[in-house]
């Protein structure tokens, strides 16, 4: 059964949107790209995309657009160049405004008893320099890459295996993959759709270069083979599709990095061989670049509205709001206000698997979890920062959810203070000392120590107004900033006791959305990180979750994996939910945050009204920054 005619499988083809052609490539060249295809660098047009085309059709806030231009945007580090490759949004499937599945970068997909994946290549697509993209890409990943133990040590990625089992890929033709588990998968085709998605593909011509298995030592020299020893990191080095920081490897998305990392200014070139045409047949993207320059976080905001900028939401906030809004007429752009879809826009993570064992029985206990929560003010928050429009509550749902209740947004999640006292006595932490403060069992003052990335002041923030509030339970709080790297390094290796960060990216679920963030299976779960690890690494590190509550989550995941009955996978979600509620594994704060969105005036294409969402979504991603175009 193809895809297009599943009922219940969460995918469907673009029909609305785009149409399959083969005949319809506009013979007028891209301007950018005229004086190659004159000098015999670059083919034409028509030789350069699939012979079929995906074509997108714009949406009904959106037009059919022009050629040229630079987009500039900020970004707060060299590491977020991986936003070309995340804004550009190409997948081997992708979602939809409707947040379905559909066809991408493959012809089609077909799928059966939901465990077996046909995937259909477009004849003739090829890769931003020039090489055909055929199923020889997927066979050197599955075999040279994943099942390498140089390479891959731990095998192939945990997102490919379903209950330990891995998939039975084979390559019937050029055009072909079929993947293939004993049971139903149904997390496969969300991963190839995410913003950070499971890449199934390599440019095999690009890395076979510095793979051992295909080079010929009997050409090299001394100094080669001495260095040949370290081929692995090496490939591991140059092979960075999502981090899109090694400009010659080759890319299928919109725009191809030229500049090599580490840099200030990054310039994103359109890719010559893009599979997407608009309705008139000509090759997107429109945009010619997109020039990604580096900038202090805190500058971002009034760089914006100095004009600097002519798509920006990286480094805003609503409180930004107020004075983006200001310098609209003088700087000629618009401030758009995207809600955003989180479990939570602001979440407090007790670590469980913290090293310190004191603090470690401390953060296990449900009851001292449920007393932090309901020890915060949640309304003064949201009316000192968020001028009152956040919603206030747990992280689990939004209201566009069809498992949303008010039960799953408030359960010990407002504020009871005497409730919140009453529960950290009954733990027994009655000692104080003089100027009120609670006693641990080792004698020292109730001292929460909250790590935080440091890249913004609405963090230290929401946390002085934590301090406030907690300081009628008798704890206090010490925010305690770091590098992102550092930040994390330190919550896996479980020196945190407590951490902040932003909540469940899927805030709007269905009974088809994976259930996966739920349970301890990953480890940037800042609640459990070495539970997590220990499912990614199929328990060669981390630790095995021994919490029961967390084992029956995993139980649970592990059923909706296996059943493919619509109700039953909606109550499972619902089982989660109220487990997460219940326990308060995390401690979300406010949510349905508004996202500023800077555009410039002669900037088409970028909706008025949207939802602002990593994954699903990609932020950008599902409204084609490929039909953005320029009106001037």
């Amino acid at each position: 059964m193809t895809i297009g005619l599943l009922k219940k499988w969460p995918v469907l083809l673009l029909c609305s949107l785009t149409v399959l052609v083969s005949s319809n490539v506009n013979a007028l060249e891209i301007p950018f790209l005229k004086e190659k295809v004159e000098s015999g660098a670059l083919p034409a047009m028509a030789e350069r995309v699939p012979e079929t085309p995906l074509v997108v059709r714009p949406a009904d806030d959106q037009t059919v657009g022009q050629y040229g231009g630079e987009l500039r945007t900020l970004i707060g580090n060299p590491s977020d160049v991986k936003l070309m490759f995340v804004y550009g949004y190409a997948r081997l499937v992708g979602y939809t405004r409707d947040l379905e599945i559909a066809p991408d970068i493959l012809e089609s997909i077909d799928v059966e008893e939901g465990r077996i994946f046909t995937l259909k290549l477009r004849k003739g697509h090829k890769w931003s320099d020039g090489h055909s993209f055929t199923t020889e890409d997927f066979r050197y990943w599955w075999e040279d890459v994943a099942n390498n133990e140089k390479l891959s040590p731990a095998g192939p990625p945990a997102s490919v295996l379903v209950n330990g089992e891995a998939p039975n890929v084979t390559f019937p033709d050029a055009q072909t993959i079929v993947y293939s588990w004993s049971v139903p998968n149904p997390n496969f085709l969300p991963q190839l759709a995410a913003a950070s998605p499971l890449l199934i593909y390599r440019p095999a011509h690009y890395l076979k270069k510095y793979h051992i298995k295909y080079i010929d030592q009997s050409k090299l020299n001394k100094i080669q083979k001495i260095k040949l020893k370290a081929w692995a990191s090496e490939h591991n080095r140059l092979d960075n599709l999502y981090k899109f920081d090694n400009p010659k490897l080759p890319t299928l998305q919109p725009w191809r990095n030229t500049t090599s990392s580490p840099a200030t200014r990054f310039v994103g070139e359109r890719n010559p061989y893009f599979h997407r045409t608009d309705p008139e047949g000509r090759q997107l993207p429109y945009i010619d670049r997109l020039i990604f320059t580096v900038s202090e976080s805190k500058l971002i905001a009034a760089k914006a509205a100095s004009g600097d900028v002519d798509l920006q939401a990286r480094g805003l906030q609503l409180q930004d709001a107020t004075f983006l809004k200001e310098g609209e007429e003088r700087s000629h752009y618009k401030t758009l206000l995207w809600p955003t879809v989180r479990g939570s826009h602001f979440v407090l993570y007790p670590n469980l698997n913290s090293e310190d064992e004191m603090w470690r029985g401390l953060m296990r206990d449900p009851r001292f979890r449920r007393a932090l929560s309901l020890g915060i003010d949640r309304e003064e928050i949201n009316d000192t920062l968020f001028f009152g429009l956040a919603v206030e509550g747990n992280n689990s749902v939004q209201s566009q959810s069809p498992f949303y209740t008010e039960e799953l947004r408030t359960k010990w999640a407002t504020l009871d203070q005497d409730k919140a006292n009453e529960l950290l006595d009954e733990m027994g932490l009655t000692k104080r000392d003089d100027d009120g403060n609670r006693l641990l069992p080792n004698g020292e003052p109730l001292v929460v120590v909250i790590e935080t990335a440091g890249e913004d002041t609405e963090q230290s923030d929401i946390l002085e107004l934590i301090d406030d509030s907690w300081k009628e339970l008798g704890i206090s709080v010490f925010t305690k900033p770091s590098q992102r790297a550092v930040f994390r390094n330190r919550i896996f290796s479980g020196e945190t006791v407590m951490s902040v960060w932003s909540g469940f990216e899927d805030g709007i679920p269905n009974a088809d959305s994976s259930p996966a963030t739920r349970a301890p299976t990953s480890q940037i779960s800042y609640q459990w990180p070495k539970w997590g690890q220990y499912f990614e690494t199929k328990g060669k590190s981390g630790e095995a979750a021994d919490l029961p509550e967390a084992q029956e989550l995993m139980a649970l995941y592990e059923k909706w994996l296996l059943t493919t009955d619509e109700t039953e996978k909606a109550d499972i979600w619902k089982q989660m939910l109220q487990i997460h509620v219940d326990q308060q594994f995390t401690i979300g704060v406010v949510g349905g945050i508004l996202q500023p969105i800077v555009v410039k005036d002669d900037l088409k294409n970028v909706p008025q009204e949207a939802i602002f969402n990593w994954n699903p979504g990609a932020q950008f991603g599902i409204y084609h920054p490929d039909l953005f175009w320029f009106d001037n």
